[in-house]
Parts: structure tokens; C-alpha cells; sequence
């Protein structure tokens, strides 16, 4: 197959390069010529995925056109905010049927859009999903074992991305909830941020468990609200990523959290991160879901007035442990879960 990965950042890069060794021509936008110079001098992308060659089939560039107007498959790797801005962009160059995915983990604030409800808005002819998981772009790149679940309604594109993205260190799961898979790659990131921020406080190990617990009580909740189904949330797009991103120092998240409780401002932790961190932008925007939902949603109320009203971290955290206690364990049948005569 003939691939474009729009979004030349680090997971937009690891992932051309698995595409490519798997035998597919491989385009690999950027709007940068900068970028695109500096690549093509050095065979690897050394802002965002600095020690990785690039594949000999990855062909880096800035034509728009000439990237996607001959591919079967497009994957959109660009940030939640300019996501539409270059979807409008590729619009005019995709052939009906094209296969498109999202591998964007976010939320359009406006109207409370997924990456998915943009790619059927703007571009009704193709064939559309996502793709979701604990991915961190280094750890693929370095050949780590890891894995990722394709979502759609189509199951040619479920095939499809299953073939080109699939090898050896990388397995590619399969699901047909949509919503329940973006939703847990866009909400897990604003529970990393909490997550950093009780590394930076040196919290237990105990309490980790119950924030990582709770957290994943958080997202399937407000999911469910929404019509995902709240078993995709034990798998991989779930629990997994949510995981990884919520422990490793990998994560742009858990960086900004940690840097915010060791001092910083969350403009002086943006600045220092020099990487965009979305679950600050999806925190705003869940929040403001949540409360239109009637969701309950304490960890995520709480971020965010720390972050966005300047609340002391260790009176939200009393208030946490104050507040109501809720059912441990939601969406499930007492008559079948451990009830016998």
C-alpha cells in the first residue's frame, strides 16, 4: 500500500518508519522546510525523534499533494489544535475511499468535537478511524515491545492498518468502539498530569494505585455518558495507556504535572516542556463537558483548580479524601458478580 503520515512529530515519525519497513512507500509530511532541510541532510528527524534513522522507503516533504493525493492510507499525526486547520488542507487532495486515521490524542473544544467527528465532517468520501494505546513514539522507535488498537466501523480500514502497521515489536489490536478508544487516548492524558504532580509530592505506591484506579473510574464514567462501551476501557486504549502515560516520565503529561508541583506556573511548565502537553486543553474543555453531563468527576474537578484557579495542591488533596465515597467498582451486574444462594 502507498502511506502518508501527515504530522512529522515523534509518534507520526516512529510510526512512518514501521509503515516503511514493512515494504510501503512512505510519504511523510511537515510544514516546516526548515525541518524538512534538516531531515533530508541528516536521514533522521532530530527535533522531534533525534537518534532514529529514518527508513529508506520514508520519503520526508512538504508538498501537501504529493504526499496524500496518491495514498491508500492517511494517517493525521498533528495536535488537537490545528487538527481541522490541516484536515481542511489534505481535503481537497484525497481520492474518495481513501483510508484516513487519526492518530491524534485530543478533544476540539468547539462543540466538544473527537478527532473522528472531524474526519466525517470534512471528508465524507473516506473511509475513517483511530488509533489509540500506550505508545510512547521513543519506545517504538527503539524497538520495544508495544502495542495499539485500531478503531472504526469499517473493517477494510481495521485490516488495512493492521497490515501496514503490524511487525515483530508492535501488535495492532482491533475494535469497533470508536469513541471509547479516542476517548481514553484524549482523557488519560489529564490524569498523567495528576499523576506527575504525586511523583514531584513523593506519594506511596499505594496512593498511585488508587489514583491510577480512580482515574480509570473517571474516564469510563464520563465515556459511558457519551455512548462509549465502558468494557473497551480494560484494554489497551484504556487501563493501558493510561498506565504508561500516568508512570512514565516519558510523558509529556506526567512532565508538566511533575514541573507544576515542584514549583513552576503552568505557563513556566509549558515553556519549559517546549512540547505541546493536550491534556491541559482536553482538561478544559472535559471539564466544562462534565459539568453540562452531571458527571462526577473529582480528580479532574480538582486539577483543575489547581492548574486554572491557583488552588494550594495539598487542600485539594484533603478535600479529595474528604469528599464523598462512591461505588468501587461501576458498570457491572450484582446478580452475576460474586452473589450466590
Amino acid at each position: 500500500m502507498r502511506a502518508a503520515i501527515v504530522g512529522a512529530g515523534n509518534f507520526g515519525t516512529a510510526i512512518a518508519n514501521i509503515i516503511a519497513k514493512n515494504g510501503h512507500c512512505t510519504h511523510l509530511w511537515m510544514r516546516d522546510a526548515e525541518q524538512l532541510a534538516d531531515m533530508r541532510a541528516y536521514g533522521e528527524n532530530r527535533r522531534y525523534l533525534k537518534g532514529f534513522p529514518l527508513e529508506s522507503n520514508v520519503v520526508p516533504t512538504c508538498d501537501m499533494a504529493a504526499a496524500v493525493g496518491v495514498s491508500d492510507i492517511v494517517f493525521l499525526t498533528v495536535p488537537s489544535a490545528s487538527f481541522r486547520e490541516v484536515t481542511r488542507e489534505v481535503a481537497p487532495h484525497m481520492r474518495p475511499g481513501t483510508l484516513v486515521v487519526s492518530g491524534t490524542k485530543g478533544v476540539e473544544a468547539e462543540g466538544f468535537h473527537l478527532m473522528s467527528q472531524i474526519l466525517d465532517e470534512l471528508l465524507p468520501d473516506c473511509v475513517t478511524g483511530v488509533i489509540s494505546g500506550p505508545n510512547l513514539a521513543e519506545e517504538i522507535a527503539d524497538k520495544h515491545y508495544a502495542g495499539t488498537v485500531v478503531a472504526s466501523r469499517s473493517e477494510t480500514l481495521r485490516d488495512a492498518v493492521q497490515t501496514v502497521l503490524r511487525s515483530a515489536e508492535f501488535r495492532v489490536y482491533s475494535s469497533a468502539d470508536v469513541y471509547g478508544v479516542e476517548l481514553g487516548g484524549a482523557l488519560k492524558n489529564i490524569y498523567a498530569i495528576v499523576c506527575g504532580m504525586g511523583a514531584a509530592l513523593e506519594v506511596g505506591q499505594n496512593t498511585v494505585g488508587m489514583l491510577i484506579t480512580r482515574s480509570l473510574a473517571e474516564m469510563s464514567r464520563f465515556a459511558v455518558s457519551l455512548g462509549a462501551n465502558p468494557f473497551t476501557f480494560l484494554g489497551l486504549a484504556g487501563v493501558g495507556d493510561l498506565f504508561v502515560t500516568c508512570t512514565s516520565p516519558l510523558s509529556r503529561n506526567f512532565q508538566l504535572g511533575h514541573r507544576v508541583a515542584s514549583g513552576a506556573t503552568l505557563d513556566e511548565a509549558m515553556d519549559q516542556l517546549g512540547k505541546l502537553a493536550e491534556g491541559v486543553n482536553t482538561l478544559a474543555v472535559v471539564r466544562d463537558k462534565s459539568i453540562e453531563l452531571d458527571v462526577h468527576m473529582p480528580l479532574m474537578e480538582g486539577l483543575h483548580d489547581v492548574l486554572f484557579n491557583g488552588a494550594d495542591i495539598e487542600a485539594v488533596i484533603a478535600g479529595l479524601m474528604t469528599g464523598e465515597v462512591v461505588a468501587d467498582v461501576e458498570f457491572a451486574e450484582p446478580k452475576t458478580w460474586g452473589f450466590q444462594r
